[in-house]
């Protein structure tokens, strides 16, 4: 069966668990050993499974367990629960302002919907040498939570990655949070990232953190990067070129030269290892200026005003006890889809996208590429985009679901957006049409007024096999404006 074939579906069979505690997530997992993968957002785990890479005979959901997706500030530091979603942290007001290189780390993960979805803790825990949030947090020092049967643990991050998608977490063990100190007085950052296109993931990346001192002094500086040698990795020779020494733009240069000999890329399918080198010296070059220039922000040295002991937004369920499916049973989901309330009787492999188009009849939402790369399946859950192919049904339950069939009137009178898709002519075959409208309505939802680089930025990762973008983004604007 190939990939083709098989991606609109689960192939094999699993239990799932919803513990509604990390200790008895850990104690599931610490039981089932090498047999269980964990779920949060399950933009890996489900692409994994649906290409046969991975045929778990458990699938542990944490994303009933409160807590985990807080985004806390603390007195010292900023934390940040492993299931806080690579958007909520991008769009944190003190990450944008003191871990500038983690928030455009974030802005540059794969599509608004693997954005949405995706957990910074998920990001870690599969120890990609690419993965694009650990430059940032390693440049700034972060220290991870690990929950297991032996108890809790803290782990720098830099002693957290052993090879590619080998970790030092032991069995059972789960990462909790992710813990940034907060920066000192004069740290500025950047972050960059070269790609084959926009949503794929590195070719190389790079983390820039730098602090500037008096007289013109770099008190401290950290090089990180990915997906140029077998772990997320430091360019400590680099580093030291530039600690205690006055800021010059050719002292950035020859670090750059430093950083390009220091890294160990690989030649593979997606570059070339000479290439991602050239990469690197123009990244670090760029990126010591940009971080050098942030670095004299006043607003960055402004800490104390925040806000201490908010958690973000996040889950309100109380403890109960762990709910089970079993691989050959079903049970039945209560959802409410276009402000209906909906039921539908679901196994554990049965996927939202399954459920809306087949059970549901609602048929506008599009099967495209099964995997999250083409954004055709995009529908709205609790206002935000998601995947439907990559979302157990199971996990839906007790959300609202929008469809593109939910946008207009109940008289059929069109939403404004559809209005403006007939009016500029933005569909072709009209296939991937409903997965762009509905994406576009999650912007439009939180920004009425967005210029042509939001759009753009928002719909990334939407496709279009016609090429219809220019129609696309005319048409959104003009929404807007309406």
């Amino acid at each position: 069966m190939n990939q083709m074939t098989n991606s609109h579906i689960l192939v094999n069979a699993f239990d799932y668990y919803e513990p509604e505690t990390v200790a008895d997530a850990a104690a599931l997992l610490a039981q089932h050993g090498n047999r269980a993968r964990l779920l949060a957002g399950g933009t890996d785990l489900l692409v994994q499974m649906k290409i046969e890479r991975l045929a778990p005979d458990v699938v542990i959901s944490l994303n009933r367990i409160p807590g985990l997706d807080r985004i806390e500030v603390r007195k010292d530091s900023l934390d940040l629960g492993a299931r806080a979603s690579i958007l909520s942290i991008e769009r944190h007001p003190l990450v944008r302002t003191h871990y500038q290189a983690l928030a455009e780390a974030c802005a540059n993960f794969s599509s608004t919907q693997v954005q949405t979805m995706g957990t910074i803790g998920g990001n870690l825990g599969n120890a990609s040498p690419a993965a694009d949030s650990a430059p940032s947090l390693l440049a700034f020092g972060a220290t991870l939570t690990l929950v297991g049967p032996q108890g809790e643990r803290r782990l720098p991050l830099a002693e957290f990655f052993v090879g590619p998608g080998r970790s030092a977490l032991q069995p059972g063990e789960i990462i909790t949070a992710v813990a940034l100190p907060q920066p000192k007085p004069g740290v500025g950052s950047a972050f960059a990232k070269v790609s084959r296109v926009t949503n794929d993931i590195a070719k190389a990346n790079c983390a820039v953190v730098l602090t500037q001192g008096a007289g013109n002094l770099i008190v401290d500086c950290r090089l990180a990067f990915g997906s140029v040698a077998p772990t997320p990795m430091r360019a400590r020779r680099a580093e030291a070129l530039l600690i205690g020494q006055a800021w010059s733009e050719a002292l950035a240069d020859a670090a750059a030269e430093a950083a390009a000999a220091e890294v160990t890329p690989i030649d593979d399918v997606r570059s070339t290892a000479a290439y991602r080198r050239e990469a690197v010296r123009v990244m670090v070059s760029d990126g010591l200026r940009l971080a050098w220039e942030r670095a004299g922000d006043e607003e960055t040295r402004r800490w104390g005003d925040r806000e201490i002991g908010k958690p973000g937004a996040g889950e309100t369920r109380g403890c109960g006890e762990t709910q089970r499916l079993g691989a050959e049973e079903k049970r039945q989901i209560a959802l409410r889809v276009n402000g209906h309330l909906q039921r539908a009787w679901v196994s554990p492999h049965d996927l939202l996208l399954n459920v809306v188009r087949n059970d549901l009849e609602l048929t506008g939402t599009k099967y495209g590429c099964g995997i999250g790369e083409c954004s055709a399946c995009t529908v709205l859950m609790d206002g935000k985009p998601v995947l439907s192919c990559l979302v157990l049904a199971v996990e839906a339950a007790g959300h609202d679901i929008t469809t593109i069939e939910g946008l207009a009137q109940p008289d059929g009178t069109l939403d404004p957006l559809q209005e403006a898709f007939i009016d500029y002519g933005a569909y072709q075959c009209g296939y991937c049409t409903p997965g762009q409208i509905i994406t576009a309505k999650s912007l439009l939802l939180e920004n009425p007024h967005p210029t042509e680089d939001d759009v753009r930025h928002h719909l990334r990762g939407n496709m279009c096999r016609c090429t219809g973008y220019a129609a696309i983004v005319r048409a959104v604007l003009a929404a807007g404006e309406r």
